[in-house]
């Protein structure tokens, strides 16, 4: 019988605080006064987005799909109370910080795999928010605690972001962020390296 990780989105089930994943990639918070808060991240492709609104509204949030000014997938959530706190923590001032003692679990993985993870055949990549190098660091050290270690690579090598290598780490991996949803295959670690159809059913007629 599998085990299944104190740590991973099975055994947790989905929580607000996985949103936390999304502010590990690109995502940024913002907090209206002292009474709600917001998240948003603009992704590189459409189907990004909605997997990540499906995730959200999963977890309670409301979602808006929309368009960046760059054009790309835009994901923002409602201003919600319960939210405050989250953006409090990673926010000193206008600037995105890590909060002291940050811990990843399999839930927020999952959504930073969402929102910006590859799978390639030089392993797994976890980017980071390129505008945001005082997060890197931090990050890196949550994902050696959380049991898959990797190495930062800087532009010329894909990044910035963590590459994790090593069939026993991407084991770990995927054990803690469950199962892809339906259409993310080849995004998840382990899948075949290809590029996610934007409607899987309608690729298959």
């Amino acid at each position: 019988m599998r085990q299944i990780s104190f740590f991973s989105v099975e055994a947790s089930g989905p929580r607000l605080s996985d949103l936390a994943g999304v502010l590990c990639a690109q995502g940024r918070p913002t907090a209206f006064g002292r009474t709600a808060a917001r998240l948003q991240v603009v992704v590189e492709q459409p189907w990004r987005a909605r997997l990540l609104a499906a995730e959200l509204a999963w977890r309670g949030v409301r979602v808006t799909l929309t368009r960046a000014e760059c054009g790309s997938p835009l994901v923002r959530t409602a201003f919600q109370v319960d939210l405050l706190p989250m953006a409090n923590a990673w926010l000193d001032g206008d600037e995105k910080v890590v909060p002291p003692g940050f811990r990843l679990d399999g839930g927020m993985l999952r959504l930073w795999a969402l929102a910006a993870g590859r799978n390639e055949s030089r392993g797994y990549f976890f980017p980071f928010d390129p505008e945001v190098p005082q997060t890197h660091a931090p990050l890196t050290a949550a994902l050696a605690a959380a049991g898959v270690p990797g190495q930062v690579v800087g532009p010329r090598g894909g990044g910035p972001a963590v590459r994790v290598t090593g069939r026993r780490r991407l084991d770990t991996l995927t054990e803690l962020i469950g199962d892809p949803p339906p259409g993310a295959e080849a995004l998840w670690p382990g899948g075949a390296i290809e590029t996610p159809v934007e409607n899987p059913a309608a690729a298959m007629a």
